[in-house]
C-alpha cells in the first residue's frame, strides 16, 4: 500500500513538472514575441506561476511518500521477519523436545510391556498344546446334528389282488403300505424344522413392528417409519389445503370448473391423512415401548462388574480348547421354547466382545442409544457396522451404545463368532 501511494505521488509529481515546463516555454515565447499583447503575457505568467506552485506541493508530497515507505520497507525486514524467523526456530526446538519426550516414552512403555507379551505367547502355546482335536471335533457333531431318522424300506405293492381274489397266507399284504408312507411323512414333517449341517435358519417374513430385530435396530426402524409416515403426512395435508383452495376459488368463479368435482378427491385425501396418522401413533407407541426397554436394559447393565465384559475362550472339559463362548448354551435342550434369537440378545448378561476399539475423535452422544466418548478411550466392539455408519461398543464402566464408525480404529478378534 504504501509503495502504490508513492508509486501514484511519484507520478504526479512528474506530470505536474512537465505541465510546469510548458508553461514556462508558452510565457518565455509570448515575453519574446513582439506581437503578443500585454493581457496575454500576464496571463502566461499567471498559468506558470500556477503550475510552478502545483510542482512544488507536488514535490514536497512524493518526498513524504517516499520517506513513509523506506520506513516501512526497514521495518518490514529488519524488524518483522526476523521475528517470524525467530518464533518459528523456537517452535521447531519445542517440537524436537516433544519428538525426543516421545521417543523416550515408546520405548520406556514397549520395555515395560515385553514380559507380558512373552507371558501371552506361553499361554498361547499351553494352550495349542492342550487342545484335543477328537473332542473339538466331536463338540461340532454333537452341535450340528440333524437328527433325521434313516429311511425304512419301500413296501411290496401288489397290483394283483384284483385279479387274484383268494390270497394264500404267504401273500404280501399291502396294508403295512399306509403305514409306512404316513411314518414317512411324519419323519419328513418334522424334519422340516431341523437344520442341515453347517446350515442356517430361513429367516421369517419382516413383521410390521420390527419385533424381530434387536430392540436398537428395531427403535431405529420405528424412528425411520415414523419419520417417513410424517413426511407422507405432510404430503397429503399439503394436497388437501391445495384442493380446498381450488375449490373456494371454483365456489366464487364457477366459470373456472365444478366445485363438486373436487369432492372425490377431498375425501381420499381426508382418508388418507386419517389412516396416516393412526399409522403414526400406533409406530409411536411400539416406539414408547422399546425405548423403555431400553433404558432398562441400560440401568441393570450399569451394575454389571468389569470383570464380566471380557469374553474369555472356554476349555473343553477335558482341556481341550475351544472359541465359541456361546457353545454351552447352544447345545442345552430349550425346554420353555425358548428361541436361538432370545438367547442371543438375553439381557441378564451383557453380549461378547468381538473386539476391540480406540477412540480417534471425541463424541458427545446425546441422541438416545448413542455412547458418549474421548479421543483415545479404548472400547470393546459387541456389535459390527450393519452399513448405517453405527458401531455398537461398550465401555469398561459397562456403559454400551453406538458410536460413528469413522470416529474409532477397529481391531477385532480372529476367533470371535461374531455378536
Amino acid at each position: 500500500m504504501c509503495f502504490k501511494q508513492m508509486d501514484n505521488s511519484k507520478k504526479k509529481f512528474e506530470r505536474e513538472c512537465r505541465e510546469a515546463e510548458k508553461a514556462q516555454q508558452t510565457y518565455e515565447r509570448l515575453d519574446n514575441d513582439t506581437n503578443a499583447t500585454k493581457s496575454d503575457v500576464e496571463k502566461a505568467k499567471q498559468q506558470l506561476n500556477i503550475r510552478t506552485h502545483m510542482a512544488d506541493e507536488s514535490k514536497n508530497e512524493y518526498a513524504a511518500q517516499l520517506q513513509n515507505f523506506n520506513a516501512e520497507q526497514h521495518k518490514h525486514f529488519y524488524i518483522v521477519i526476523p521475528q517470524v524467523y525467530k518464533h518459528l526456530q523456537e517452535m521447531d526446538e519445542r517440537r524436537t523436545i516433544k519428538l525426543s519426550e516421545c521417543y523416550r516414552g515408546f520405548a520406556d512403555a514397549e520395555r515395560k510391556v515385553i514380559p507380558i507379551i512373552s507371558k501371552c505367547l506361553e499361554g498361547m502355546v499351553h494352550a495349542a498344546k492342550s487342545v484335543d482335536e477328537r473332542r473339538d471335533s466331536q463338540i461340532v457333531v454333537d452341535c450340528f446334528k440333524s437328527g433325521f431318522e434313516p429311511p425304512t424300506d419301500y413296501p411290496f405293492e401288489d397290483y394283483s389282488q384284483h385279479i387274484y381274489r383268494t390270497v394264500s397266507d404267504g401273500t404280501i399284504s399291502s396294508a403295512p403300505k399306509q403305514d409306512s408312507v404316513r411314518a414317512d411323512k411324519v419323519t419328513v414333517g418334522k424334519a422340516k424344522g431341523k437344520l442341515w449341517l453347517f446350515g442356517k435358519k430361513p429367516k421369517g417374513p419382516a413383521l410390521e413392528d420390527f419385533s424381530h430385530l434387536p430392540p436398537e435396530q428395531r427403535r431405529k426402524r420405528l424412528q425411520q417409519k415414523i419419520d417417513e409416515l410424517n413426511r407422507e403426512l405432510q404430503k397429503e395435508t399439503d394436497q388437501k389445503d391445495a384442493l380446498n383452495k381450488m375449490k373456494d376459488v371454483y365456489e366464487k368463479n364457477p366459470q373456472m370448473g365444478d366445485p363438486s368435482s373436487l369432492h372425490p378427491k377431498i375425501a381420499e385425501t381426508t382418508g388418507n391423512i386419517e389412516r396416516l396418522r393412526m399409522e403414526i401413533h400406533k409406530n409411536e407407541a411400539w416406539l414408547s415401548e422399546v425405548e423403555g426397554k431400553v433404558s432398562q436394559r441400560a440401568e441393570r447393565r450399569h451394575s454389571v462388574e468389569a470383570n464380566h465384559l471380557v469374553a474369555q475362550g472356554r476349555e473343553s472339559p477335558e482341556g481341550s480348547y475351544t472359541e465359541d463362548t456361546n457353545q454351552e448354551i447352544r447345545v442345552q435342550h430349550h425346554p420353555h421354547g425358548h428361541s436361538e434369537f432370545d438367547d442371543e440378545f438375553d439381557d441378564d448378561e451383557p453380549l461378547p466382545a468381538i473386539g476391540h476399539c480406540k477412540a480417534i475423535y471425541p463424541f458427545d452422544g446425546n441422541n438416545e442409544g448413542t455412547l458418549s466418548m474421548k479421543e483415545g478411550d479404548i472400547m470393546y466392539i459387541i456389535e459390527e457396522d450393519k452399513g448405517d455408519g453405527w458401531t455398537r461398543a461398550r465401555k469398561q464402566n459397562g456403559d454400551e451404545g453406538y458410536v460413528p464408525t469413522s470416529y474409532i480404529d477397529i481391531t477385532l478378534e480372529k476367533n470371535s463368532k461374531g455378536s
